[in-house]
């Protein structure tokens, strides 16, 4: 399953995340605040949307299980898959959106981007719902749809239809934007925290809730097609959302980079070689099973520990490496951070794709033409409409200078 900011002209993120630009040597912050600071004229940071271009594309086939292309996605080799990569820079990316714009714009402006924010994110997530409920519904006029495609209650009737509407039913593949409207509304409050006590104290009461959300699972929002609540607790993704907004501020006060440490760049290597060996699908290889121990607890509802760290060491190594800044500039990085910066409308395209690539392969077959046919299509659909609207958007900054 699978998450994108906000406001302004930065670009969306996970679902809707906010620009993700690098920032300046920050400032001095004011005692107490600790996050305050002035900055320098900021260089936009490309690692961050290139990560988030790799992440959407990746979502994009692990939401199709028939594709043979996700048995190389970053699910197969860590713990963490596309979700962790989205909400972290979400949480990133809406500190520079917003909680910056707090010290230099009047509250109420910052706030009411917010809210159209999460209403654009309620359009696009009302339109994925309609065109999956209305796909399915029609194309099982004339071929099989298993039923796991959508819930019954919605596959053979539309008296629930409201209550996806109103967020109280979140079908599969449905879920990611709720998430972040959720963590976008409270990033209001959490801004306010932020700027008048600083980050430690933020992170501990996060962090003491996450971990209180591991030990009791049934803390949860309510899921009218899942009792146990929605696939991505907000109550426990809140954590990682906060690490992403407190990641953000130490990077403005180094120049937009984590500062560099060795000995923490070793153990995150160590632990993402870990978790590679523990998640590689070795039976489905063919191959002997090389895992030093049984399956370890990964629950995603709930945000596993093992799932976060992998996350955080993923993010650590390419937000403190010059190599990853030297790549994101590179062709190859700017062809993914192009995804990035519309991930949003990449997001909501990759998923009626997704939809229709499952529904071909379940219909028509898996053969290698049909693959070769489903993602080159796809690609070249999400390709096209990113191009569009970088283009669109260079010509209305121009409009903006001239």
């Amino acid at each position: 399953m699978a998450i994108t900011p906000p406001g302004g002209r930065g670009s969306s993120g996970p679902a809707g995340t906010p620009a993700a630009s690098g920032q300046g040597k920050a400032g001095a912050a004011p005692a107490g605040a600790g996050v305050t600071g002035v900055s320098a004229p900021r260089v936009r940071d490309h690692r961050v949307d290139a990560l988030r271009g790799v992440a959407l594309l990746m979502m994009c086939i692990d939401h199709i299980p028939q594709d043979v292309l996700n048995r190389f996605t970053m699910r197969n080799v860590g713990f963490a898959d596309a979700a962790e990569v989205f909400v972290l820079l979400a949480g990133y990316a809406s500190w520079l959106a917003y909680g910056r714009a707090f010290s230099r714009q009047p509250w109420q402006e910052v706030v009411e981007r917010i809210v159209r924010r999460c209403g654009r994110l309620y359009v696009f997530q009302a339109l994925m719902a309609v065109v999956t409920i209305a796909t399915i519904r029609l194309w099982r006029q004339y071929w099989p749809v298993p039923v796991d495609f959508l819930e019954p209650e919605l596959a053979h009737g539309l008296d629930s239809l409201w209550r996806v509407m109103l967020l109280q039913a979140l079908p599969g593949n449905l879920n990611i934007l709720p998430l972040y409207i959720v963590l976008l509304l409270a990033f209001v409050p959490l801004c306010w925290v932020l700027r008048r006590v600083g980050p430690w104290p933020v992170l501990a009461v996060s962090g003491a809730l996450w971990a209180v959300v591991n030990f009791d699972p049934s803390l949860n929002f309510p899921n009218w097609l899942d009792p146990d609540g929605w696939y991505f607790d907000p109550l426990a993704w809140q954590f990682l959302f906060v690490l992403g907004a407190c990641a953000s501020i130490l990077a403005g006060r180094h120049g937009g980079s984590l500062p560099r440490w060795r000995p923490l760049a070793a153990v995150c290597w160590a632990y993402l070689a870990f978790s590679a060996v523990e998640s590689f699908p070795w039976t489905g290889w063919g191959l002997p099973d090389l895992r030093p121990m049984a399956t370890p607890w990964t629950d995603k509802m709930v945000l596993s520990p093992l799932r976060l760290l992998d996350v955080l060491c993923l993010f650590y190594l390419v937000q403190s490496s010059t190599l990853a800044t030297r790549w994101s500039q590179g062709r190859g990085g700017q062809l993914m951070a192009m995804f990035g910066r519309h991930s949003l409308e990449v997001f909501t395209l990759g998923t009626i794709i997704d939809l229709y690539g499952r529904l071909m392969f379940t219909s028509f077959g898996v053969g290698w033409g049909m693959q070769v046919a489903v993602n080159v299509v796809g690609f070249a659909l999400l390709w096209g409409m990113t191009r569009e609207l970088d283009r669109r958007r260079a010509l209305a900054r121009a409009a903006r200078r001239a």
